[in-house]
């Protein structure tokens, strides 16, 4: 899927480690509760796992 950038609302990269194991409800689960931010609101999420090879991105 390619995203338009013109339509992002912003980029957030998340710092720290997140658990990578979590499916995408898990992911806005901690863009609603951690950073009370709104997981539909056309941003993109970029979270970084423990090994730093591997990441996840919500949009």
């Amino acid at each position: 899927m390619l995203i338009d950038m013109s339509h992002l609302h912003g980029i957030y990269i998340v710092c720290g480690k997140t658990d990578l194991r979590h499916g995408i409800d898990g992911l806005a689960n901690v863009v609603t509760h951690q950073f009370e931010h709104n997981p539909y609101n056309k941003a993109l999420y970029l979270f970084c796992g423990t090994r730093k090879d591997r990441s996840k991105a919500l949009y």
